[in-house]
This record gives C-alpha cells, structure tokens and sequence, in this order.
C-alpha cells in the first residue's frame, strides 16, 4: 500500500535537497504519494501564513511528514521556530526527537532521544518592566511526570532492541527539582528492564565524552534543552550537518523527519547543498513506516558514498548507482 506523506520543502536549500530525498527514496522502491505544504519563512512573507488549524488537521490524516528547512533572513527571529516548528511538535506531540550518530573513531552508532514538547521549550515564562532598567525577565522549564517517563520508555525500549545501555543526560547537582524528577523517573522505569545497563552524566560532562570518548553511549535520554546542545554537538563530531538526520516522533500518530542543517540562504539556488541528511533522514521515515528492508538498502547506499563530493543532483546520483 502507498504512504501518503505530506511535503514540507520549506526555505533555502529545503526544497533542493526535499526532491533528491524522495527521487532516492522512490528509486529505492518505496511507493508514496505526496500532499505538497508551501510553509516556512517565505510564505510568511508573501502572506503573513506560517501554520494554521486546518493544516494541522489535515496532517493527522497522513501517514508521516517530510521536512527541507525552515527560515529565513526576512523574519525576525522566533516567529518560523515557535510559530509552525513548535507548534507542530506540540500539536501532533511529537514528544520524541530520535537522533542518530556515528562516533567519531567510526566504531558505532550511538542514538540520543530527546524529550520534545516539556522543558524551557514550553513556553513558561515572561517580562515584567520591559524596557526600563528594572526589566525582568523569566524562563521556567516545564517537566511533567507523563512527559519524562513517555521518553524515558522509548528509550529503553530503543535500548533493548540495541546494546542494551543507556544514559541519563541531566545537570541534578543544579537542576534539583527538574532533576530530582527525571531522576527518579528513570530509576523506577529501569527496573522494568533488568537487563538494560544504565548510566548517568552531567551534561557538561556529556559534552566532553561526546568528543573525547563517544564509544561509551549506545542510547542516551535527556531533556529538551539540554538534548537540542547535545544533538547539535552530536552531529559536529560524526561527519558534520551534512549527515544530521532526524526523526520528531509521536509513536502513536503522524511523526515528522527531517534533516537538521536549516534553511542556509547563503547557498540557496546554487545546486551544492548536501541532500545526504534529507535522504537519511528519508530512510528513517521509511522505516518507522514498517519499510524496515528498503530503509536499510538506502542508510546503507548513503554510508558507501559519504564524504565524497559534488552537486546536490551528483550526490543523489550516487546514492541511486549504489542502491
């Protein structure tokens, strides 16, 4: 049966890398139609439209979405992120960010589930006496019971299905009420799998294993915050955000993927931007579609040709060759 995806390309280099995406995608034998969406920062601009009610109605009735990029240098900043990026993840809940990585040494892949909808992202918080010099400004990080341990459990499922290791990324000597409840979530749920070998880091030192000894992770939980610097730092150290894929999931609705370079206008048009995160992040929305086998083929396609070079068109040829 064709999936019905619906299609962001969005700004910048989105819809260039978008299109050689499902040309691979389509090349390597998966069937889908496409519901094609003009959102992002330039429809912003012609129209004042970044998402409404009706769209995100629409959405639920797919079967997954594809995302290019979105932003743009004509919109302040803020306004795409939280009024169709956030929005998204928090109408459909998307509570799961799934990304993955290589370690730099080319061991393995290690995998970090970020908490997607709770933390500083909720949107708590405000100013009081702005503009004066009394201005006060407030950002509280918001973590609910249900919405650490639903990422919590994805991740030790991931976990059983892998290596069976995971981490808890948290800052608990500081963070000590947040903290104190993703903490004590975790130890409760890690009881249910025995055979799950856990481990804990502060996120500070988190950043130094990424770089210096990455071997160490095989799945790692965290907050919102925390896992936006973590994935983020992530992809700077297994190859660059030419390779960043990731998947915003809601296991139980639509889940949206997409590659997390951004929108880059600096080379918009030219025909060199690097499809290689759209195809990967492709291939994961295939395989969160039950098309485990042809997600496979093309992750794979992807590894035998990264790190060579050429156009955004060449690159997408050589993944094809190589399918």
């Amino acid at each position: 049966m064709a999936h019905k995806i619906g299609v962001i390309g969005g700004d910048g280099i989105g819809p260039e890398v978008i299109t050689e995406g499902l040309r691979v995608l389509r090349a390597a034998g998966a069937e889908f139609e496409t519901v094609d969406y003009d959102l992002g920062g330039q429809r912003y601009v012609r129209d004042g439209v970044i998402l409404d009610d009706e769209t995100i109605e629409e959405w639920r009735n797919l079967d997954a979405l594809y995302l290019g990029a979105v932003g743009s240098p004509d919109v302040p900043p803020g306004v795409i992120e939280r009024g169709l990026l956030l929005k998204m993840r928090f109408a459909l809940d998307l509570y799961v960010n799934h990304r993955p990585f290589t370690a730099p040494d080319g061991s393995h892949e290690f995998i970090v589930v970020r908490e997607n909808t709770e933390g500083t992202y909720a949107g708590e918080g405000g100013l009081l006496r702005a503009g004066t010099p009394h201005e006060i400004a407030t950002q509280g990080s918001v973590n609910t019971r249900m919405g650490c341990e639903r990422a919590i459990r994805y991740a030790f499922e991931l976990a059983m299905k892998r290596r069976k290791h995971l981490t808890l990324v948290h800052k608990t000597n500081v963070l000590t009420f947040s903290g104190d409840l993703w903490n004590r979530t975790f130890e409760e749920v890690a009881t249910e799998y025995p055979e799950v070998e856990t481990a804990y880091n502060h996120v500070d030192a988190a950043c130094i294993y990424f770089v210096e000894d990455a071997q160490r992770y095989d799945v790692i939980v965290t907050d919102n915050l925390f896992g936006d610097i973590l994935t983020d730092l992530g992809g700077a150290v297994s190859g660059g955000v030419g390779l960043a894929s990731s998947a915003n999931l809601n296991p139980d609705g639509v889940s949206m993927f997409e590659p997390v370079h951004g929108s880059a206008p600096d080379i918009a048009g030219q025909g060199i931007a690097n499809p290689l995160a759209a195809i990967l992040s492709g291939a994961m929305m295939l395989e969160h579609l039950g098309e485990a086998d042809l997600a496979a083929r093309v992750s794979a396609a992807v590894e035998s040709v990264a790190g060579g070079s050429g156009t955004t068109v060449e690159l997408a040829n050589k993944v094809i060759a190589a399918l």
